[in-house]
């Protein structure tokens, strides 16, 4: 069974930092994408930063490019992500998610996490 499991979230105030780390089980991190998604109140879910553990590839959101930086430890099948320079517009739920294709589009992801809250103060 895939599970996927955030944590690191939490309150803090803008400029500051946090580091989310998605533990995984039941597959095998050298044969999937994983990403970080994440949803803020009342908008839709978007890729944040997506890695192909095959070939290390990576992907960020514009809004993030500069800040964010997505790492992964595929001997200890997890996930990182690195939020620096944090602002209030980043504040949302955010999640991991696996698949076997590399995409940015959460409808293409099969497994997901149940999500970790991030809450920016300005």
């Amino acid at each position: 069974e895939v599970q996927l499991v955030e944590s690191g979230g939490g309150l803090v105030q803008a400029g500051g930092s946090l580091r989310l780390s998605c533990a995984a089980s039941g597959f095998t991190f050298d044969d999937y994408a994983i990403g970080w998604f994440r949803r803020a109140p009342g908008k839709e879910r978007e890729g944040v930063s997506c890695i192909s553990s095959s070939d290390g590839s990576t992907y960020y959101a514009d809004s993030v490019k500069g800040r964010f930086t997505i790492s992964s430890d595929n001997a200890k099948n997890t996930l990182y992500l690195q939020m620096n320079s944090l602002k209030p517009e980043d504040t949302a739920v955010y999640y991991c998610a696996a698949d076997y294709s590399f995409s940015a589009i959460p409808d293409e992801y099969d497994y997901w996490g149940q999500g970790t809250q991030v809450t920016v103060s300005s």
